[in-house]
């Protein structure tokens, strides 16, 4: 069984930030796999299924950012896995928006949600998958930036993000994260490369 946990913090106040890109990864893997994420256990919103054969558990901690590990360290513990069972899906403000790094272990790079799961599971030892919401302009404070919403301008680029982040989260439960990594590391790098070239003239 794969676990996959989207981080973002609860109640219609922080629906659609930039906070919580991490529940809307979750939300587009339930809405593409059918799986109802609904049932309250786990300090969560949890709901099981199958994507590509595979047992999985979507997951939304209800615990607040800060608090994430409480929740992915009752679910694992639940079920008797461990962090090698794992993605994690969370917003990174110093990736520009759309942007992702799939990795298969890291530090928590100032993410507060990050900190708390290395915290309680012991290990950096863990894939996660980071959506770059755009750095905070100069003179904004932090909280306020990843709290607030994505521009016009910003939503396309998200909206794709959140289909590679899924498909991401996909390959990595068929033991593909490898392929993941390869795949989504590159794919702005050389988008952006191509339309400096012009070769690229969409609205990519």
């Amino acid at each position: 069984m794969k676990f996959i946990i989207g981080l973002g913090n609860p109640t219609a106040q922080y629906v659609g930030t930039r906070h919580n890109i991490g529940f809307d990864v979750i939300t587009r893997l339930a809405d593409d796999h059918r799986i109802s994420v609904t049932e309250k256990k786990h300090k969560a919103l949890c709901g099981k299924g199958i994507i590509g054969g595979e047992k999985v558990i979507l997951l939304k901690p209800q615990t607040y950012m800060n608090l994430s590990g409480e929740s992915v360290r009752d679910v694992l513990d639940f079920y008797k896995a461990g962090p090698e069972d794992i993605i994690v899906c969370y917003d990174d403000v110093s990736l520009a928006p759309g942007q992702l790094r799939v990795r298969e272990k890291g530090s928590a790079g100032g993410h507060n949600g990050i900190k708390n799961i290395i915290a309680h599971l012991g290990t950096e030892q863990f894939a996660r998958v980071r959506i770059g919401v755009g750095e905070k302009p100069a003179g904004w404070d932090l909280a306020d930036y990843v709290l607030g919403r994505f521009s016009a301008e910003e939503e396309p680029l998200m909206r794709e993000a959140l289909a590679d982040a899924a498909r991401a989260c996909e390959m990595f439960v068929m033991d593909e994260l490898s392929a993941a990594m390869n795949l989504f590391n590159k794919k702005k790098k050389q988008e952006k490369n191509e339309s400096v070239s012009g070769t690229i003239t969409g609205d990519k």
